[in-house]
């Protein structure tokens, strides 16, 4: 027990898709969350703390003198069956056939749909059978009565054998008993194990488990027959052990395949009755998703529906986020001019100022967008439409080799391409999984926001167009631009790989319902919060970096630099500021950032770029959003007042040698398309080799993608020079 232990209990939240299993989660731990990954593999863990302080009955939640301590509840993948079909899947059933692994539950919250149990139970009573303490949570519980159901709740707990508790995640109801139901199953897990199974092995089955009795680690016959199933990849299971198991099962024909077949079936043919008998129907109500997926989901106007609703989303990104985003600007630059006031001249002040402050500030100042962006993908995934829009376009991702799961990445991926990349597992074929991981990073990630909204200001007019804002439809197009060349490439992939074969997609439409307005608020925080500060560390440190780059040089160029300047002066007889602009100019073009950007200024001239934005592109290789730091902290050395109003700074800038704006039409939109296609973050790089098990695809996706960039950004450039 818990109490005698004296250690953290695990309790595991496992259920289906679309169960509602993180909305539970939210709910019980609120921001008491912790982000990483499952041991010894990609998959993302979300744990927390659950305190069951606050349980009406805290006398009971005792264990032999000593209070249960506040638990650590492990939101795992959601899955249909202990015989996945994903790496997602196979992480369930590795972390609960494995009683000696740190993640180990001493109790399971099972959360099915109350809507849908008849389909949400076969995973339970697989679990059941594993001889595992268990509550079962009837989450929808809000719309029993909107769906004409009746259930009862004491027959059904009877004919399963676990309690079972009713509940709304959405409407916070049924919590507390939740809560109670957990104290009472830590205090006595024995008064909560099954009976009797749901299952038992056919005569094979018997024979493969009589020969390994005493080499298997099971915990009762359905724990030995999983691990039998599923020897060959199990992470705990011996080597020795995995080769006495494939000797066991030829020797006794034992099929797997066939054997879990005959193992659905029978357990169907278990559960149904009891989920008819517990619960009814009253009525022939029609179903309000049907309705609406006549429309969303219409072969025609779906679509067109789809590309509105993203175009609105983009438009939401300009027009919502003005005023925060003033503000935040002012904030930097009232903070910048404090700073200087209150510490004087001196390498320190400019230091702060030019370099963290101006790093910071010209990245920071586009959080709105950014939470604006998490907030709309929350939400969309929040009413069910996202799963929607994997079935709409399943028939479309098929011919350019990919899968209906892959729009899922595909639109993830518009938020950060790190977690769509991990969210592949779910693609069960290994070719459209690969094809979807190396396509996924053209869709434009929450990194390019600050990037894209700098250079459309320069690139497009701001004008509006039978009510659309001219800025906000280009910002929609760079989005649909990524799409349209990761469908493209994964054309020529799927034509290069040869992927004749073609796979089908199973997928469960979750209901329409209002979204959690909770989920949706903790889902932007996390991600905001997880962008500044990842994204934070990086711009910081290259900021500071670069402002030594910016502010030193080799050995005597400064002091040239200078002789030139007071020369130039004296000549022209310059003012003060003019004399102090003159100066910075000089000054970081003889700095070691200027040498850097000097070498690579040939290559990268034909684009329309210049040796400044050349360092730019140099830093954005670590992370995207690093441009528009670079920029911040390149224009920021000097005497101008408002160094840190970022686009005016870049407005002010012209071409010495041709007296033009340098970010004029051409250049600026060369830049937008080079961001579109390119491969800049280190992050995304290491995660496709940790996807792929190696460096050649990683390898390959860098070298596609930055190729595609430079040749199309030339190509605009010298189309619109």
């Amino acid at each position: 027990m818990i109490g005698t232990e004296q250690r953290t209990a695990i309790v595991g939240l496992v259920g289906n898709p679309n169960s509602g299993k993180s909305s539970l989660f939210n709910l019980l731990t609120g921001l008491r969350q912790r982000i990483g990954n499952f041991p010894g593999v990609t998959v993302e863990k979300k744990s927390g703390t659950l305190r069951l302080s606050d349980v009406a009955r805290t006398e009971e939640i005792d264990v032999d003198g000593d209070r249960i301590p506040d638990i650590e509840l492990v939101d795992f993948p959601g899955a249909y069956s202990c015989y996945p079909t994903s790496l997602d899947e196979r992480l369930v059933v590795q972390e609960l056939t494995n009683p000696e692994g740190d993640l180990y539950p001493d109790a399971i919250i099972y959360v099915a749909d109350v809507t849908k149990l008849d389909k949400h139970l076969l995973l339970f009573t697989q679990l059941r059978d594993l001889d595992l303490p268990m509550v079962l949570v009837l989450n929808m519980a809000d719309l029993i009565e909107e769906n004409g159901l009746k259930v009862d709740k004491e027959r059904l707990s009877s004919r399963l054998g676990v309690p079972v508790v009713a509940l709304s995640a959405r409407e916070n109801t049924g919590v507390e008993d939740l809560k109670q139901a957990i104290a009472d199953l830590l205090r006595n897990p024995q008064a909560y194990r099954p009976q009797e199974s749901f299952y038992e092995p056919g005569a094979s089955a018997r024979d493969v488990l009589a020969d390994l009795r005493q080499e298997l680690p099971a915990r009762n016959d359905y724990h030995a027959l999983l691990l039998a199933h599923h020897a060959s990849w199990l992470k705990h299971i011996p080597e020795k052990t995995r080769h006495l198991v494939q000797q066991s099962r030829v020797k006794h024909e034992f099929h797997s395949l066939r054997a879990q077949v005959e193992e659905t079936m029978e357990r169907y043919d278990t559960f149904e009755p009891i989920v008819k008998d517990s619960v009814r129907r009253g009525g022939a109500n029609s179903s309000f998703s049907d309705r609406i997926d006549d429309v969303l989901t219409h072969r025609f106007f779906g679509p067109v529906i789809f590309v509105v609703i993203m175009t609105l989303l983009f438009q939401a990104l300009f027009a919502w986020s003005g005023w925060p985003m003033d503000g935040i600007e002012w904030f930097f630059e009232t903070l910048g001019t404090t700073v200087r006031e209150s510490f004087g001249a001196g390498w320190l002040t400019d230091l702060l100022v030019d370099g963290v402050l101006a790093g910071l500030g010209g990245v920071l100042v586009f959080v709105p967008q950014i939470a604006i962006l998490f907030f709309f993908v929350a939400l969309l995934e929040e009413v069910g439409y996202l799963a929607r829009a994997a079935y709409m376009f399943d028939g479309i991702m098929q011919r350019f080799g990919l899968n209906g799961r892959s729009v899922v990445a595909l639109i993830s991926g518009h938020a950060c391409a790190i977690p769509a990349i991990m969210s592949t597992r779910t693609i069960a074929n290994w070719k459209e999984r690969l094809l979807t991981i190396l396509v996924t990073p053209l869709t434009s990630c929450s990194a390019r926001i600050p990037v894209y909204v700098i250079l459309i200001s320069f690139a497009v007019p701001e004008k509006t167009v039978a009510g659309f804002g001219l800025q906000g439809l280009a910002f929609a197009g760079l989005y649909f631009l990524g799409i349209l060349a990761a469908m493209l490439s994964a054309l020529v992939f799927k034509l290069v790989l040869e992927t004749p074969e073609r796979s089908f997609l199973m997928l469960e439409l979750p209901e329409y319902r209002s979204p959690v307005w909770r989920n949706v608020g903790v889902t932007v925080w996390q991600k905001v919060k997880a962008f500044i500060v990842e994204a934070g560390k990086i711009i910081l440190l290259i900021s500071i970096i670069l402002w030594g780059l910016s502010t030193f040089g080799p050995p005597g160029e400064m002091d040239a630099a200078l002789s030139r300047v007071q020369s130039q002066v004296e000549q022209q007889g310059l003012d003060e500021e003019q004399a102090a602009d003159l100066l910075a100019g000089e000054k970081l073009e003889a700095s070691f950032a200027g040498h850097i950007g000097k070498a690579i200024e040939p290559v990268i001239r034909p684009l329309g770029y210049d040796w400044k934005i050349g360092i730019a592109l140099f830093t954005s290789f670590a992370a995207r959003e690093v441009f528009v730091g670079t920029m911040a902290t390149i224009y920021s050395i000097g005497s101008s007042d408002d160094e840190l109003r970022i686009r005016d700074r870049m407005a002010e800038e012209v071409n010495p040698q041709t007296g033009q704006p340098v970010y004029n039409q051409a250049t600026s939109w060369s830049l937008l398309v080079f961001y579109v296609f390119a491969m800049m973050c280190m992050s995304t790089t290491a995660v496709t080799k940790r996807e792929t098990g190696g460096w050649k695809w990683p390898i390959i996706q860098f070298v596609f993608m930055t190729v595609l960039a430079y040749v199309s950004a030339m190509v605009v450039y010298q189309s619109l020079v």
